[in-house]
Protein backbone atom coordinates (compact mmCIF):
# COMPACT_ATOMS: atom_id res chain seq x y z
CA UNK A 1 0.00 0.00 0.00
CA UNK A 2 1.25 3.62 -0.46
CA UNK A 3 0.31 6.24 1.48
CA UNK A 4 0.35 9.88 1.02
CA UNK A 5 -0.45 12.57 3.75
CA UNK A 6 0.17 16.34 3.83
CA UNK A 7 2.74 15.68 1.30
CA UNK A 8 4.06 19.24 -0.20
CA UNK A 9 6.69 19.69 -2.82
CA UNK A 10 8.71 22.04 -5.24
CA UNK A 11 11.73 22.20 -6.99
CA UNK A 12 14.40 24.07 -5.58
CA UNK A 13 14.39 27.40 -7.04
CA UNK A 14 11.05 27.46 -7.92
CA UNK A 15 8.34 29.44 -6.21
CA UNK A 16 5.47 27.28 -7.68
CA UNK A 17 4.04 23.99 -5.18
CA UNK A 18 3.69 21.09 -7.05
CA UNK A 19 1.98 19.65 -4.60
CA UNK A 20 0.75 21.36 -1.22
CA UNK A 21 -0.96 19.45 1.28
CA UNK A 22 -1.69 16.33 -1.00
CA UNK A 23 -3.12 13.26 0.15
CA UNK A 24 -3.64 10.02 -1.66
CA UNK A 25 -3.91 6.32 -0.94
CA UNK A 26 -3.08 3.81 -2.89
CA UNK A 27 -4.07 -0.07 -2.85
CA UNK A 28 -2.19 -2.84 -3.61
CA UNK A 29 -3.03 -5.23 -6.68
CA UNK A 30 -4.20 -2.63 -9.25
CA UNK A 31 -3.42 -1.35 -12.61
CA UNK A 32 -3.83 2.22 -11.95
CA UNK A 33 -4.31 5.00 -14.60
CA UNK A 34 -2.48 8.37 -13.39
CA UNK A 35 -4.08 11.34 -15.25
CA UNK A 36 -4.54 14.65 -14.96
CA UNK A 37 -3.23 17.93 -17.07
CA UNK A 38 0.37 18.93 -18.47
CA UNK A 39 2.18 20.39 -14.92
CA UNK A 40 -0.42 18.81 -12.18
CA UNK A 41 3.17 16.60 -11.16
CA UNK A 42 2.02 13.24 -12.26
CA UNK A 43 6.18 12.66 -13.16
CA UNK A 44 6.99 14.34 -9.75
CA UNK A 45 4.52 11.92 -7.94
CA UNK A 46 6.28 8.87 -9.42
CA UNK A 47 9.37 9.78 -8.20
CA UNK A 48 8.39 11.25 -4.52
CA UNK A 49 6.84 7.30 -4.76
CA UNK A 50 10.22 5.84 -5.59
CA UNK A 51 12.32 7.89 -3.59
CA UNK A 52 13.97 10.25 -6.17
CA UNK A 53 12.94 13.24 -4.74
CA UNK A 54 12.35 14.01 -1.47
CA UNK A 55 9.04 16.12 0.27
CA UNK A 56 9.78 19.32 1.14
CA UNK A 57 6.84 18.93 3.65
CA UNK A 58 4.35 15.44 4.52
CA UNK A 59 4.91 11.89 4.09
CA UNK A 60 5.27 9.21 1.43
CA UNK A 61 5.03 5.97 2.76
CA UNK A 62 5.17 2.46 0.87
CA UNK A 63 4.51 -0.48 2.61
CA UNK A 64 4.95 1.36 5.99
CA UNK A 65 8.73 2.52 4.70
CA UNK A 66 9.08 6.05 4.19
CA UNK A 67 9.94 6.65 0.12
CA UNK A 68 12.99 8.69 0.54
CA UNK A 69 14.55 6.73 2.78
CA UNK A 70 15.17 4.37 -0.53
CA UNK A 71 15.61 1.42 1.91
CA UNK A 72 16.93 -1.84 0.00
CA UNK A 73 13.67 -3.53 1.75
CA UNK A 74 11.97 -1.40 -0.35
CA UNK A 75 13.89 -0.43 -3.87
CA UNK A 76 13.61 -4.67 -4.26
CA UNK A 77 10.03 -4.11 -4.37
CA UNK A 78 9.66 -1.16 -6.43
CA UNK A 79 10.81 -0.90 -10.36
CA UNK A 80 10.37 3.22 -11.99
CA UNK A 81 10.40 2.70 -15.96
CA UNK A 82 10.81 6.94 -16.30
CA UNK A 83 9.70 8.33 -20.08
CA UNK A 84 13.30 9.11 -20.92
CA UNK A 85 16.33 8.02 -20.39
CA UNK A 86 20.22 7.12 -21.56
CA UNK A 87 21.06 3.53 -21.69
CA UNK A 88 24.54 2.17 -20.90
CA UNK A 89 27.05 1.33 -24.02
CA UNK A 90 26.59 -2.45 -23.03
CA UNK A 91 24.71 -5.39 -23.63
CA UNK A 92 21.47 -6.35 -22.27
CA UNK A 93 22.75 -9.80 -20.52
CA UNK A 94 25.47 -7.73 -19.00
CA UNK A 95 23.00 -5.15 -17.72
CA UNK A 96 21.01 -7.88 -16.67
CA UNK A 97 23.74 -9.88 -15.36
CA UNK A 98 24.54 -6.76 -12.68
CA UNK A 99 20.82 -5.16 -12.50
CA UNK A 100 18.90 -8.76 -11.85
CA UNK A 101 20.58 -8.91 -8.06
CA UNK A 102 18.71 -6.41 -6.98
CA UNK A 103 15.80 -8.43 -7.86
CA UNK A 104 15.12 -11.47 -5.48
CA UNK A 105 12.22 -12.96 -7.56
CA UNK A 106 14.03 -11.37 -11.12
CA UNK A 107 13.08 -14.12 -13.09
CA UNK A 108 15.23 -14.42 -17.18
CA UNK A 109 12.36 -16.41 -18.57
CA UNK A 110 9.70 -13.64 -18.11
CA UNK A 111 12.74 -10.94 -19.95
CA UNK A 112 13.10 -14.05 -22.64
CA UNK A 113 9.39 -14.48 -23.56
CA UNK A 114 8.82 -10.30 -23.04
CA UNK A 115 11.85 -9.64 -25.65
CA UNK A 116 10.65 -12.28 -27.70
CA UNK A 117 7.22 -10.67 -27.76
CA UNK A 118 8.50 -7.44 -28.67
CA UNK A 119 11.25 -8.62 -30.99
CA UNK A 120 13.52 -7.66 -29.50
CA UNK A 121 17.36 -9.74 -29.77
CA UNK A 122 18.51 -10.93 -26.28
CA UNK A 123 21.52 -9.56 -26.74
CA UNK A 124 21.33 -5.98 -28.10
CA UNK A 125 23.41 -3.28 -27.88
CA UNK A 126 21.41 -0.76 -25.07
CA UNK A 127 23.27 2.47 -26.32
CA UNK A 128 22.50 1.62 -30.08
CA UNK A 129 18.51 1.63 -29.73
CA UNK A 130 16.21 3.66 -31.13
CA UNK A 131 13.44 5.38 -28.82
CA UNK A 132 11.22 2.85 -29.19
CA UNK A 133 12.94 -0.06 -29.09
CA UNK A 134 14.53 0.97 -25.51
CA UNK A 135 10.97 1.28 -24.06
CA UNK A 136 10.62 -2.36 -24.95
CA UNK A 137 13.75 -3.33 -23.42
CA UNK A 138 13.05 -1.68 -20.33
CA UNK A 139 9.49 -2.56 -20.02
CA UNK A 140 10.31 -6.06 -20.22
CA UNK A 141 12.93 -5.71 -18.06
CA UNK A 142 11.00 -3.94 -15.62
CA UNK A 143 7.83 -6.57 -15.75
CA UNK A 144 11.04 -9.15 -15.34
CA UNK A 145 11.94 -8.00 -11.60
CA UNK A 146 9.20 -9.59 -9.91
CA UNK A 147 8.67 -6.11 -8.07
CA UNK A 148 5.52 -6.27 -6.66
CA UNK A 149 5.11 -1.98 -7.94
CA UNK A 150 6.36 -0.77 -11.55
CA UNK A 151 5.45 2.69 -11.78
CA UNK A 152 5.32 3.45 -15.17
CA UNK A 153 5.65 7.41 -16.74
CA UNK A 154 4.37 7.70 -20.26
CA UNK A 155 5.20 4.01 -21.23
CA UNK A 156 3.76 4.32 -24.74
CA UNK A 157 5.77 7.41 -25.81
CA UNK A 158 7.41 6.67 -28.77
CA UNK A 159 5.88 3.33 -29.60
CA UNK A 160 4.04 2.65 -33.19
CA UNK A 161 0.54 1.39 -33.35
CA UNK A 162 1.68 -2.34 -33.02
CA UNK A 163 3.98 -1.65 -30.85
CA UNK A 164 1.36 0.07 -28.51
CA UNK A 165 -0.74 -3.16 -29.02
CA UNK A 166 1.91 -5.57 -28.12
CA UNK A 167 2.39 -3.20 -24.71
CA UNK A 168 -0.31 -3.95 -23.60
CA UNK A 169 -0.73 -7.54 -24.38
CA UNK A 170 2.75 -8.13 -22.69
CA UNK A 171 1.82 -6.38 -19.46
CA UNK A 172 -1.35 -7.86 -19.05
CA UNK A 173 0.39 -11.94 -19.55
CA UNK A 174 2.77 -10.61 -16.42
CA UNK A 175 0.67 -9.06 -13.88
CA UNK A 176 0.16 -10.89 -11.27
CA UNK A 177 -2.28 -10.90 -8.51
CA UNK A 178 0.24 -9.31 -5.64
CA UNK A 179 1.22 -6.55 -8.12
CA UNK A 180 0.58 -3.16 -8.38
CA UNK A 181 0.90 -0.97 -11.47
CA UNK A 182 0.89 2.40 -12.10
CA UNK A 183 0.71 4.00 -15.30
CA UNK A 184 1.23 7.84 -15.85
CA UNK A 185 0.14 8.72 -19.55
CA UNK A 186 -1.73 11.20 -21.28
CA UNK A 187 -2.32 8.71 -23.69
CA UNK A 188 -5.38 7.73 -22.28
CA UNK A 189 -6.42 5.34 -25.09
CA UNK A 190 -3.40 3.48 -25.36
CA UNK A 191 -3.89 2.11 -21.51
CA UNK A 192 -7.64 2.19 -21.02
CA UNK A 193 -8.38 -1.63 -21.57
CA UNK A 194 -5.68 -2.47 -19.29
CA UNK A 195 -6.61 -0.20 -16.17
CA UNK A 196 -9.12 -1.36 -13.41
CA UNK A 197 -8.86 1.92 -11.39
CA UNK A 198 -8.25 5.48 -12.00
CA UNK A 199 -6.82 8.24 -10.47
CA UNK A 200 -7.00 11.84 -11.71
CA UNK A 201 -5.27 15.12 -9.95
CA UNK A 202 -4.90 18.67 -10.45
CA UNK A 203 -3.80 21.50 -8.49
CA UNK A 204 -3.01 19.11 -4.96
CA UNK A 205 -6.29 17.61 -5.41
CA UNK A 206 -7.23 13.98 -6.14
CA UNK A 207 -10.76 14.52 -8.64
CA UNK A 208 -11.05 10.85 -8.69
CA UNK A 209 -10.14 7.58 -7.19
CA UNK A 210 -12.09 5.18 -8.21
CA UNK A 211 -12.13 1.50 -9.39
CA UNK A 212 -13.39 0.71 -13.12
CA UNK A 213 -16.02 -1.65 -11.60
CA UNK A 214 -17.23 0.70 -9.92
CA UNK A 215 -17.90 3.63 -11.96
CA UNK A 216 -19.47 1.13 -14.59
CA UNK A 217 -21.75 0.19 -12.77
CA UNK A 218 -23.15 3.64 -12.25
CA UNK A 219 -22.83 5.16 -15.42
CA UNK A 220 -22.76 3.83 -18.93
CA UNK A 221 -21.02 6.02 -21.86
CA UNK A 222 -22.54 5.94 -25.24
CA UNK A 223 -22.80 8.64 -27.56
CA UNK A 224 -26.69 10.40 -27.88
CA UNK A 225 -28.66 12.57 -29.89
CA UNK A 226 -28.67 16.13 -29.65
CA UNK A 227 -31.96 16.31 -27.99
CA UNK A 228 -31.35 13.59 -25.06
CA UNK A 229 -28.22 15.54 -23.96
CA UNK A 230 -30.70 17.50 -21.46
CA UNK A 231 -32.18 14.32 -20.02
CA UNK A 232 -31.45 13.75 -16.38
CA UNK A 233 -30.00 11.14 -16.64
CA UNK A 234 -26.89 12.53 -18.74
CA UNK A 235 -24.57 13.95 -16.08
CA UNK A 236 -22.07 15.23 -18.49
CA UNK A 237 -21.99 15.32 -22.72
CA UNK A 238 -19.94 16.64 -25.34
CA UNK A 239 -20.35 17.08 -29.11
CA UNK A 240 -18.72 14.07 -31.07
CA UNK A 241 -18.60 12.86 -34.88
CA UNK A 242 -22.09 10.85 -34.34
CA UNK A 243 -23.71 13.57 -32.32
CA UNK A 244 -22.89 13.78 -28.10
CA UNK A 245 -20.58 11.59 -26.50
CA UNK A 246 -22.34 11.09 -22.73
CA UNK A 247 -22.13 9.43 -19.53
CA UNK A 248 -25.26 8.97 -17.74
CA UNK A 249 -26.51 7.32 -14.76
CA UNK A 250 -27.32 3.95 -15.35
CA UNK A 251 -30.50 1.54 -14.32
CA UNK A 252 -30.40 -1.52 -12.82
CA UNK A 253 -31.74 -3.08 -16.02
CA UNK A 254 -29.01 -1.12 -18.27
CA UNK A 255 -26.15 -3.46 -19.56
CA UNK A 256 -22.90 -2.00 -18.18
CA UNK A 257 -20.85 -0.41 -21.21
CA UNK A 258 -16.55 0.08 -21.70
CA UNK A 259 -15.70 3.04 -20.17
CA UNK A 260 -14.83 5.94 -22.33
CA UNK A 261 -11.96 7.52 -20.24
CA UNK A 262 -11.32 11.06 -22.48
CA UNK A 263 -15.11 11.47 -22.08
CA UNK A 264 -14.55 10.82 -18.06
CA UNK A 265 -11.02 12.76 -17.47
CA UNK A 266 -12.95 15.57 -19.24
CA UNK A 267 -16.51 15.42 -17.30
CA UNK A 268 -13.93 15.28 -14.37
CA UNK A 269 -11.37 17.93 -14.96
CA UNK A 270 -13.65 20.49 -17.00
CA UNK A 271 -16.69 20.34 -15.56
CA UNK A 272 -15.85 19.44 -12.10
CA UNK A 273 -18.28 16.20 -12.16
CA UNK A 274 -18.09 14.08 -8.84
CA UNK A 275 -19.20 10.29 -9.45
Amino acid sequence: MIEITNLGYHYPGSGHRVFNDFDLRIEGNHIYGLLGKNGTGKSTLLYLINGLLRPTAGTVNVDGYRSFDRSPEMLEEMFLVPEEYDMPDVRLPEYAAVSRKFYPRFSDEILRNCLDEFEIAPDVNLKALSMGQKKKVFMSFALATGTRFILMDEPTNGLDIPSKALFRRVVARNMTDDRTLIISTHQVHDIEILLDHIIIIDNSKVLLNAGIDDITRNYVFRTISEGDSHSADVVYAEPSAMGQSAILRRHNDEIETQINLELLFDAVTLNHLKL
